[in-house]
């Protein structure tokens, strides 16, 4: 049975539709991301998903319950994070932990988690004293504080740095290593691309592509990009007979080159047959940002700035 299944939602306010048709479907034990831009829907549907919202239209079913029917089983089953968590303040880290475990009749030993999350050093510490990283880290600890089996996370990596980031991360893989399943929500490609099993893709509230990172882009954008040295003999004629090469785009120092399939191996052999020396040449695979870029028409950059 799969953890999660959104059939046809759509969820209009007054004349914004913030979901537009939306059907996904989320399996067991693994890390699914809902990714796009601000504005995409993506907190939307997390709301749809935990019955905090009612569809207009369309169903949502979850752990084979009806979030909005069965809310107060599902919430049992259930632990999520928001964008703005929040929690008391001046509190500290083993009394936040401890007031939230009070909210349930089973829970998890406030201490295992604590030492779990890499928070023992900070159990004494108020909340608000907490580093960015610190921080997401207690809200992980109350989103398993009564041992959940489907975790639900919005933005949890939003604004940390690249290190404390991969550290997050990796808590986030080792809950799916125990056998659950975790939604996520994240404008980042490149976490969606190096955490998650599978993503939903959507823009403007439509969902646009639903795959594995590799299967996106091996059905959006299978093209690599080769960039080298300008100062070789063949043309741009020459260059265009070799086996998968798409387009060729010549700078002011440098050639790009992208094509498909095994293009890059025979280009450099090519240029070498060719007697040329190549001082420069970079292989840049295809990434979730070309499949964004097929899908919408413009990078995630341009569309974060738009929705800002």
């Amino acid at each position: 049975m799969a953890a999660i299944t959104c059939s046809h939602v759509r969820r209009v306010f007054r004349d914004h539709v913030a979901l537009d048709d939306v059907t996904l479907t989320v399996e067991p034990h693994q890390i699914f991301g809902l990714l796009g831009p601000n504005g995409s829907g993506k907190t939307t549907l997390l709301n749809q998903i935990q019955g905090l919202d009612t569809p207009t239209s369309g169903s949502v079913e979850v752990l084979g319950l009806d979030p909005l029917r069965d809310h107060a089983e599902l919430v049992r089953r259930l632990g999520s994070q928001h964008q703005e968590s929040t929690s008391l303040p001046r509190l500290t880290v083993s009394e936040t932990i401890r007031l939230f475990a009070a909210l349930y009749p089973d829970t998890r030993d406030p201490e295992e988690l604590i030492e779990a999350l890499s928070l023992t050093e900070k159990a004494d510490a108020r909340v608000e004293s907490l580093s960015g990283g610190q921080r997401q880290r207690v809200f992980i600890a109350l989103a398993l504080i009564h041992d959940p089996e489907l975790l639900l996370f919005d933005e949890l990596t939003s604004a940390l740095d690249p290190h404390i980031k991969h550290s997050i991360w990796d808590i986030l893989r080792s809950l799916r290593a125990d056998d659950r399943t975790i939604v996520l929500t994240t404008h980042s490609m490149e976490e969606a691309e190096k955490l998650c099993d599978r993503v939903a893709i959507l823009d403007a509230g439509r969902a646009l592509a639903e795959g594995s990172p590799a299967e996106l882009i091996e059905k959006f954008a299978p093209a690599a990009t080769v960039t080298l040295s300008a100062d070789i003999s063949l043309d741009d004629d020459e260059l265009a007979t070799i086996p998968g090469v798409t387009s060729i785009e010549r700078l002011d120092d440098s050639l790009r080159v992208t094509g498909t399939g095994d293009f890059a191996e025979r280009l450099a052999e090519r240029i070498i047959t060719a007697g040329d020396r190549l001082t420069e040449l970079r292989i840049d695979p295809p990434t979730l940002e070309d499949v964004f870029l097929h899908l919408t028409g413009r990078d995630s950059a341009t569309t974060e700035e738009v929705a800002s």
